[in-house]
Parts: C-alpha cells; sequence; structure tokens
C-alpha cells in the first residue's frame, strides 16, 4: 500500500518480473479496494464473477496505452488453496492514524495529515516542484534526504526558510555531508534565497 500526498492509499501489485511489450514489469496499480474484490465504484462486476485478486495469484498483465502497467484477469485453476481474500487496511500502514473511506468515494484515505511521514514527504515534494515553488536543487531525493536527517530536518514548509539558518550553527554542515560540498550548499541556499518571493498564483 503506497500512502500519497491526499492521505490516498494505493494498492500496488507485487510480480515476479515479466516482460510486456518489450518492458520488464514487476509492479502494477490495483486501483482501490473495490477492484481488488472485482467490482466497480457501483459494485458492479468488472471480472467474469466478480473474480477477486488474492496473494499468490497468477494474473494478466497488461500496460494501459503501452505505459501503465495494469491487472486484466486472474487464473484461478492455479490459485493456492490457502489464499485467502485480501483485506483492505482500515489504517495507514505509515502512521498507524484511521483510513477512513467516505461514502461515494473510492478511495480510503489515511487521516493522519502532516504526522503521516509519506503524506509530509510527498506534500514536501509537490511544494518544491517545478509547477510550484520550482526550488532548483532541492528535488524528490534530496526531500527523502532531508526528511530523515537528525541534524538539519525538513519536516514542513518552513523548515526550507531555515535550512540555511540553521546549516550555520550546525556541527555536521551540509558542505561536509557525501555528494555535498561548498559550492553546491551555496548554491542550494541561494536558491531558496530566491523563492521567499514568488508570485501571488505559484503560492495558491
Amino acid at each position: 500500500i503506497q500512502v500519497g500526498r491526499t492521505g490516498a492509499l494505493s494498492p500496488v501489485a507485487r510480480l515476479a518480473p515479466v516482460t510486456v511489450g518489450g518492458v520488464v514489469v514487476s509492479n502494477a496499480t490495483l486501483h482501490n479496494e473495490d477492484y481488488i474484490k472485482g467490482f466497480d465504484s457501483k459494485g458492479q462486476k468488472i471480472r467474469d464473477d466478480g473474480k477477486d485478486f488474492r496473494e499468490g495469484d497468477w494474473v494478466q498483465v497488461y500496460r494501459a496505452g503501452d505505459v501503465i502497467p495494469k491487472l486484466a484477469d486472474v487464473d484461478l485453476s492455479k490459485r493456492p488453496e490457502d489464499a485467502k481474500p485480501y483485506e483492505f487496511p482500515v489504517v495507514c500502514p505509515e502512521c498507524d492514524s484511521d483510513a477512513e473511506r467516505e461514502e461515494g468515494d473510492a478511495i480510503r484515505r489515511c487521516t493522519g495529515g502532516l504526522i503521516c511521514p509519506s503524506q509530509a514527504v510527498e506534500k514536501l515534494k509537490h511544494f518544491v516542484a517545478r509547477k510550484t515553488f520550482d526550488i532548483e536543487g532541492l528535488g524528490a531525493k534530496q526531500i527523502e534526504m532531508f526528511y530523515e536527517d537528525a541534524l538539519l530536518p525538513i519536516r514542513q514548509p518552513a523548515d526550507i526558510f531555515t535550512l540555511e539558518a540553521r546549516d550555520a550553527r550546525s556541527l555536521g554542515k551540509l558542505q561536509n555531508r557525501h555528494g555535498w560540498g561548498g559550492q553546491s550548499a551555496e548554491n542550494l541556499f541561494a536558491a531558496i534565497r530566491e523563492k521567499r518571493k514568488i508570485p501571488l498564483a505559484k503560492l495558491i
């Protein structure tokens, strides 16, 4: 189960690697809990006899639009005898907060907000992305690194703009870290300073 920026719990199938359309596929989207059970959001069957997906199943894989790997069907003749229906989690696997599904919504969402590490990281990635604050040198990989950093953590957007001041007081300065240097650290701080003022439209 992957937890996204909005708290959506997205199920992903882990597959034995298989070549589909010239591409090796080992993951496939499962959409939501209804899709796993074999039904659409209105309760209509989407596979013959409303077949569900279970751990250990042999499944038919295709790439929607020759891009996104999806599961089309399951071979019940090869299903393990001890296979059990998948129980979709009702708590977030990342922070143990309740995962609620509102009436009429196909998606179950974590209610933890920023206390959920997955939501927090994804929100930070969105904050620094090209279409938002567009902070050069602070991409998804760097956000993940800083989120886990004990000396210079970035846990919320405001932490980005105090990074340089905190670095000046820190014993473990960024320029002394693996993969960083004096110039790369200064480039990052300069990019952050530049984004202290942005157009209102981008902020919104």
